[in-house]
């Protein structure tokens, strides 16, 4: 799977990602932040399925239908938590991750969203 990481959600998730044969890019890697408008817009113009904790980017989505590839957010997971709970995401939903589903993960529980 194709994956841009927000510079909130950790470089570690990120390497890891990388280690299960993913490709993934890192929004910290590309400069100064751009904005969530922008960040949500290079992901789906680039196919890739944005990861962050920042919860914002679901207004976007569902309020102003901002064109996407897929989201996972995270909020409020503690960095030691995320690399588990996105192998059970992987494990358990990868059909939807690639479906362009909308997933938040919040303590423990997987929600997804079309």
């Amino acid at each position: 799977m194709r994956f841009l990481i927000d510079r909130c959600a950790g470089v570690r998730l990120a390497r890891w990602l990388r280690d299960q044969g993913h490709d993934v890019a890192e929004s910290r890697e590309r400069g100064t932040d751009p904005g969530d408008f922008e960040l949500l817009r290079s992901a789906a113009s680039e196919r890739r399925i944005l990861v962050t904790l920042d919860k914002d980017f679901g207004e976007l989505i569902f309020t102003q239908g901002v064109a996407h590839s897929g989201l996972v957010r995270l909020p409020d997971v503690p960095a030691s938590a995320r690399i588990a709970l996105f192998d059970r995401l992987l494990a358990v939903h990868a059909t939807e991750l690639a479906d362009r589903a909308v997933v938040t993960i919040r303590g423990g529980r997987i929600r997804i969203s079309r």
